[in-house]
């Protein structure tokens, strides 16, 4: 379990295929030797294990279901990923809850640059729509936001210099893909509420309000 709030940026210094998957080798920001063999890191959102460690990297195997939900397979020696490991039992949740299990990509269609913030808008997948709010949170390459404005099958989020600076969000150009993982609260409403929805709409606001799960609109 993670919350969003990446510890930094690694670099990814070598992929290697397997018979089956993908073997990532990264140069964490922080020493490797931190790290143990098993424990998992949330790697540009999507949770993965540690299966070896040297002195100024560690490696970790990209199963082929993870492949086909996340942006894997166009990353390259060089990339920069997010990196955040573990949350303790204790620690802040200072972001919300991240499992690190990508739900799916989004693209950036739009970015704009302000004196201070960036406003940056994805498209995401139209199943995906139903989990999201306005004012709730969302993880964009496994980074913590607050989701500002819904509109079709797009949302806005804006990113602080502090996100900018220690993430990769801030070098995001239009039409790039990012790995997005809903709010976990909003899958299990959705999967709880799901044999009262008619068989003919999807869970919309209204009906978790009608339910109580939401405030009435007004």
């Amino acid at each position: 379990m993670f919350t969003g709030l990446v510890e930094g940026v690694a670099e990814i210094v070598a992929s290697n295929p397997l018979a089956e998957g993908l073997r990532l080798t990264l140069a964490p920001p922080f020493p490797a030797s931190e790290l143990t063999l098993g424990e998992s890191v949330a790697v540009s959102g999507a949770c993965l294990t540690v299966v070896s460690v040297d002195s100024g990297a560690f490696q970790v195997d990209v199963s082929p279901e993870t492949l086909a939900r996340t942006t894997f397979t166009r990353k390259k020696v060089r990339d920069r990923v997010n990196l955040e490991r573990a949350l303790r039992l204790g620690d802040r949740l200072g972001g919300h809850l991240v499992t690190g299990h990508v739900d799916g990509l989004g693209v950036l269609r739009e970015r704009r640059d302000g004196p201070h913030f960036t406003t940056l808008t994805f498209e995401l997948p139209p199943p995906l729509k139903r989990f999201l709010i306005e004012k709730g949170s969302i993880a964009v390459d496994g980074v913590s936001l607050t989701i500002n404005r819904l509109q079709g099958n797009t949302f806005s989020v804006y990113l602080i210099p502090y996100t900018a600076r220690r993430t990769t969000l801030a070098r995001l150009k239009v039409g790039d893909q990012v790995n997005l993982e809903t709010d976990i609260i909003g899958k299990y409403l959705a999967q709880l509420l799901n044999p009262y929805a008619p068989a003919t709409s999807n869970l919309t606001p209204d009906l978790l309000a009608q339910h109580g799960f939401l405030a009435p609109r007004v």
